[in-house]
């Protein structure tokens, strides 16, 4: 499952991530991984949440992205949420590539099992037809 929360910068989109992962880790039987362009909210995530700043490491374009999240996966069968924030500056997409990156988070949560919940900074209005579908909060 993806779920995306939308919204322009400063509508509140982290604190709504964030409040929902640390819900999560309470009654999670697995892993949760946040994943963001800073380690900044390090302190308001319950200390059994994996937060991976991602600015650490050489990811150039979505399809790295994509190679990083299957490198988590395969590292820890375990995960069952992985949330992201920043999404649009984390996995280096910019205008349709949004489609392509968010259908295949799709297909590796099918296969996987692992829910995907995304920040993402755009209005609902703004975002490709094909992936509006996965809003769950639009801010």
């Amino acid at each position: 499952m993806v779920s995306i929360i939308s919204g322009t910068k400063g509508k509140g989109k982290t604190k709504e991530l964030l409040g929902q992962v640390n819900a999560a880790v309470a009654v999670a039987h697995g892993s949760v991984v946040y994943l963001d362009k800073s380690a900044k909210h390090m302190y308001e995530l319950n200390n059994k949440v994996r937060l991976v700043n991602v600015t650490e490491y050489p990811i150039s374009d979505s399809n790295a992205f994509i190679g990083f999240i299957c490198g988590i996966l395969s590292l820890d069968s375990d995960i069952e949420k992985i949330y992201i924030d920043s999404f649009l500056k984390v996995a280096d997409v910019a205008g349709d590539k949004i489609t392509e990156v968010v259908n295949t988070l799709d297909e590796l949560s099918k296969q996987f099992g692992v829910a995907f919940i995304l920040s993402v900074s755009m209005n609902e209005a703004d975002l490709p037809d094909s992936v509006k579908q996965y809003i769950t909060i639009s801010l």
